[in-house]
């Protein structure tokens, strides 16, 4: 599995005890592409799906959680950011793929006006809950 490593001087994943932090994560591949843009046109038109950026984001923060033993099953809270909260249908439908309404993680998701790169429309920080082994 090739890692997507950090933009910057942080730490995808960061434990304190029995908690877990990942950082903000997007749907950035290890090769820099970003899953949920396609191009629509000859002219280069990108349409932004934030429903399939949901889901790739999901799946990089289980594959961070991963690599220290845990997995998107021990998270426990969840910060979401949109660019546009008109995309949050579709966020919330990939959303429920990975995490259910009774025994889910407590989630806040907000509105922002934009993310480190033009493609991003959703990037998302959870804090996990595993115990030391």
């Amino acid at each position: 599995m090739t890692k997507v490593t950090p933009r910057g001087a942080y730490p995808h994943v960061k434990r304190v005890g029995d908690f877990i932090f990942v950082s903000g994560t997007s749907s950035r591949r290890a090769d820099n592409t970003i899953a949920g843009v396609d191009i629509i046109d000859e002219m280069g038109t990108k349409h932004l799906n934030a429903e399939v950026q949901t889901r790739e984001v999901l799946k990089n923060i289980d594959k961070n959680l991963q690599t220290i033993g845990a997995s998107i099953k021990d998270v426990v809270d969840v910060s979401t950011f949109l660019v546009n909260m008109n995309d949050f249908a579709g966020y919330n439908k990939a959303y429920a793929e990975f995490f259910d309404k009774e025994t889910g993680p407590t989630r806040t998701t907000v509105a922002v006006h934009q993310l480190p790169h033009p493609d991003l429309v959703v990037e998302i920080k959870v804090t996990a809950y595993r115990k030391e082994e």
